[in-house]
């Protein structure tokens, strides 16, 4: 990825480009022009001084420090990126960073710890616990979802022996679904159960809404016509998460949360690590919809995710950020990935940014001033003030020379502190 990314062209680049396939028959035709202009007035010597004068353009105009001004301090950012745990996929999305003005991220995986485990189990019937218990291990050990996996490292522990389901279907946003001794069960949130007309108890509810308060994420067990089970999780919010959305919003970036969970649980995460802007039970429809809506309003979205129910925002997003730990397909969809878990990784990524697009603008400032400052003096302008002519073998030291100070000034971004 980063060899490809190192390869890679920005946009800058392309236009870059543009200007050479421009600025070359320039400098040749300014060359031709310098050669007839001594002819004219030349004197004596006028052929002799208008090959050198004609020559000596050519050389110093030579586009190379225009050409190295992008690539090299790309090629050099990314890999200064690699080295802090931040693998930038494309050039683009490295020049884009630094105009970021909105991250929205994920709860779970992104600002929590991903690793939710089982804080409250409740039964309606503890008969049909023993009873149903293997099935909804059977039903979540398919799934691919955190909260999945919670209730069945839970009921592992318990020594639970697994049933058998088929028919399984996972509904992305809501929960998961399958068939077992000829009776559908579902493991999923209230939204499910609701899409299902599913019975929910009054006593369930009643606990639901004291889990809520507790920022405890809910799970529902049910046949397909009621309720049995309620499952209270909680996932440890990682101990960067506030410090790192702080640094965002220090430099003037809106941060939203984004999550399918329910409301108390969003509100309560988002509490606990300054968040202002939160959306709850969103669909992945929701969140590519809610990413669209902020870049309508003008804003440079960047979205962090990990899971598959947040891919289509990925995709949607100015710049798409995946963490290291998350699923194949938001590995794919996004442009840079994180190696690690830490969201520190993401303001240190917009300031990779910043500074490499900073470089890029310095070496294109110096090798243009370099031309225009080069090219009248090769052409001889100060011969009639002091007499002076560049020899061409100046000339072509003075081109090495600058494709030299650009390299140079690209590799400072070696040493940035990120």
């Amino acid at each position: 990825m980063v060899q490809d990314a190192q390869g890679s062209k920005a946009p800058v680049q392309k236009l870059v480009d543009k200007i050479a396939g421009i600025f070359v028959p320039v400098v040749l035709v300014i060359a031709i022009a310098t050669f007839i202009v001594w002819m004219l007035i030349g004197g004596d010597n006028a052929f002799s001084q208008g090959l050198l004068t004609s020559i000596s353009v050519l050389v110093i105009a030579c586009p190379c420090a225009l050409g190295l001004a992008t690539p090299t301090a790309i090629m050099v950012g990314i890999g200064k990126g690699a080295e802090n745990n931040i693998l930038i996929k494309d050039a683009e999305s490295l020049e884009m960073g630094h105009r970021v003005n909105a991250v929205v991220l994920d709860k779970t995986g992104t600002i929590t710890e991903g690793k939710p485990s089982v804080m409250d189990e409740v039964w309606m019937d503890q008969n049909k616990s023993v009873e149903y218990s293997p099935v909804l291990l059977a039903l979540e050990s398919k799934s691919e979802h955190p909260l999945g996996e919670a209730i069945v490292h839970y009921l592992n522990s318990k020594k639970i022996e697994s049933g058998s389901v088929d028919s399984f279907k996972s509904v992305t946003g809501l929960g998961v679904e399958a068939m077992s001794q000829s009776k559908t069960f579902i493991a999923g949130n209230e939204n499910f159960l609701r899409s299902k007309s599913i019975t929910i108890p009054d006593h369930l509810k009643q606990l639901a809404v004291k889990f809520h308060d507790q920022g405890k994420t809910l799970i529902y067990f049910a046949d397909n016509a009621m309720a049995l089970a309620l499952f209270a999780i909680a996932d440890k919010i990682k101990s960067t998460s506030a410090s790192a959305i702080r640094s965002l919003q220090n430099h003037g970036i809106e941060v939203h949360l984004l999550t399918g969970d329910n409301a108390h649980t969003a509100e309560a995460v988002a509490h606990q690590v300054g968040i202002k802007n939160f959306k709850a039970e969103a669909l992945p429809s929701d969140k590519e919809e809610f990413i669209r809506q902020l870049q309508q309003q003008g804003k440079i979205v960047a979205m962090v995710g990990d899971g598959i129910n947040d891919s289509q925002a990925l995709a949607q997003a100015d710049v798409s950020i995946a963490m290291g730990h998350g699923t194949d397909i938001a590995m794919d969809v996004a442009s840079i990935m994180l190696t690690t878990s830490d969201l520190e990784s993401i303001p240190k990524a917009l300031t990779l940014s910043k500074k490499t697009v900073l470089g890029v603008r310095q070496n294109l400032f110096w090798a243009f001033i370099y031309n225009l400052i080069g090219i009248p003096i090769a052409a001889g302008i100060l011969f009639p003030v002091n007499g002076f002519l560049l020899d061409p073998m100046i000339a072509g030291g003075a081109m090495a020379f600058s494709s030299v100070s650009v390299v140079a000034n690209s590799l400072r971004l070696k040493s940035i502190k990120l």
